[in-house]
Formats: structure tokens, C-alpha cells, sequence
């Protein structure tokens, strides 16, 4: 897969050409607006088109345009421009505020997936179950599904000690999550996922039965370590965390020497590969 292709957008724009650069520091996809406005808009001039409706939603206090970015992106004569760019939730808003039949079918998608989440409020296990059903489509086993779940509810229960210790962001969850990763794999789990070839795919989903495996020992014995200990604060839940991944480690390593090979495996779950550009993302 091109670097500046996104297999889900051109899925979506019906195989359209729609420039995408993947971001590694902020594991997110940008992709080109005047690529957007072209296709759902029909304009002669896409160009010209966004420069009227960016200015219309500045004026409305539209965040999507204070969170436009601009990337160099390579155009049709091969040289790289500063282009406007959103990520996903940006390119959504967008697509709402063009009034387009083409963009019809965008809009109707959207209010369905909102239904969707709502009804999924009141009734918890359409959620669960829209899991499964995806999991199932994309060729997994029952007992693999079954696995996979019951990691999802560990998780959970790791991060509700976590919470315990005082820990309420979303970067710092993160910061913990990698103190586990780097003592088992030395690898965080951006590495760890660069290594397998994924991006936004889940790292759970493309692992084998034992790195799945090593990884639950490692959250589950961080989440006895802290529930003993009672660490508050992200360092002292950094040291429970390094203690927990150790545990894995210390099991990675004795069985490897008996296996006499590396458990972990670059091999993912993907039926496509991602050929990264040379171009660097630019003046971001």
C-alpha cells in the first residue's frame, strides 16, 4: 500500500485518489482537503472552493479549520507542495459542511453510526457484539474472539488500578503501557507495532498466541504488583509497571532458551503491506 494512498479512505471515496500521509510521532492519518472537496464537490476548481469554505467556517468558529494542517504532499507534476490536511474527524466535518448530492451518502453513513453509539448507551452488549461481528468478519476464530474479549475486560481492570493511583490522562495510561512493553520486548508499542508493519491496526490483533500471551502476564502481574503496593503517581506506577513487564521478561527469556528462537515475530495479521515513503513529513 502507497504511502499516499489510506486503504480506508480510498474505500470509502471509492478508490478516488485521495493524498494521505501517515504521522508516526501522532500514529494518525492526514489527508489532503482539496482531495476531499474535489471528489464530493465536483467543482472545476477545488482549490478555489476550499478557499471559500474555509474562510465560511473560520467565520462560523469552525474548529475543524483551526486544526487544518498544512503537509507537503507530492502533486500530480511530482513535486511536494504545502497542502491542507485533516485527520479523520476532520475530513468527516468537512464532508458535512459541503453541499453536495455526493456527499449525501456521507452524511447518511454518519447519522447512522451516531444512532448506532446511542443505542449502544442503552444497551452495552450491541457493542460487545458489533466487536464480535467485526473480529468474525475479518476472519478470526471463535476462540480467538473469546480470548481477545476476555483481554479487553483485563485491560480494563488494570486501568481502573491505575486510576486508583492517580492516574487520569490518556498519555500517561500510555506512558505506563510502554514501561510494560520496553521491559518484556524492548520495544514500546509504537516500536513494537512499527516492527510488525501496522499502523493504527491494534497491536493485540496482530500477535501471536505467545507475545498475546506474555503481554496479559505482563499487565496482569502490574496490576497485582500495584493493587499490593498501592503506587500513586505516574513514577511510582512507572516502577510497578517495569516490575510487572519483568515478570514477562524473566518467562520471555526462559523460554526462549528451551524454544532456541525468538518468540517475537514481525509476522501481523494484515493482508496488505504498507511501503513507507522516503519523503518526511514537513513544517507540521
Amino acid at each position: 500500500m502507497n504511502q499516499d494512498k489510506m486503504h480506508l479512505v480510498n474505500k470509502i471515496f471509492n478508490n478516488e485518489t485521495i493524498r494521505t500521509v501517515w504521522d508516526k510521532k501522532e500514529e494518525k492519518y492526514f489527508i489532503s482537503v482539496v482531495d476531499i472537496v474535489s471528489v464530493i464537490s465536483e467543482s472545476n476548481n477545488p482549490q478555489t472552493y476550499w478557499r471559500v469554505l474555509k474562510k465560511r467556517l473560520k467565520d462560523e468558529g469552525n474548529e475543524t479549520v483551526t486544526n487544518c494542517n498544512a503537509l507537503k504532499l507530492k502533486s500530480k507534476d511530482g513535486k511536494y507542495r504545502m497542502t491542507d490536511v485533516v485527520d479523520i474527524e476532520g475530513m468527516f466535518r468537512i464532508i458535512e459542511s459541503i453541499p453536495s448530492k455526493n456527499a449525501e451518502p456521507f452524511k447518511v453513513w454518519l447519522a447512522k453510526l451516531g444512532s448506532e453509539r446511542i443505542d449502544e448507551t442503552f444497551d452495552p452488549s450491541l457493542a460487545a457484539q458489533r466487536a464480535i461481528d467485526l473480529y468474525r468478519a475479518k476472519g478470526y476464530d471463535e476462540k480467538w474472539i473469546a480470548k481477545r474479549i476476555k483481554g479487553i475486560q483485563d485491560r480494563k481492570q488494570l486501568t481502573d488500578v491505575w486510576k486508583d493511583g492517580g492516574i487520569t490522562k490518556d498519555y500517561e495510561y500510555g506512558i505506563l503501557t510502554n514501561e510494560i512493553y520496553k521491559e518484556w520486548s524492548g520495544m514500546k508499542a509504537s516500536e513494537y507495532k512499527a516492527f510488525k508493519g501496522i499502523r493504527k491496526e491494534s497491536l493485540r490483533d496482530n500477535m501471536t498466541d505467545v507475545e498475546v500471551l506474555l503481554t496479559d502476564l505482563g499487565e496482569t502481574a502490574t496490576r497485582e504488583l500495584a493493587k499490593k503496593h498501592k503506587p500513586y503517581g505516574i513514577d511510582e506506577n512507572k516502577k510497578i509497571a517495569r516490575m510487572g513487564g519483568n515478570v514477562s521478561k524473566v518467562a520471555r527469556v526462559d523460554f526462549e532458551r528451551k524454544l532456541g528462537e525468538s518468540v517475537i515475530t514481525s509476522n501481523n495479521s494484515l493482508n496488505y503491506k504498507y511501503i513507507d515513503d522516503k519523503e518526511k513529513i514537513e513544517n507540521k
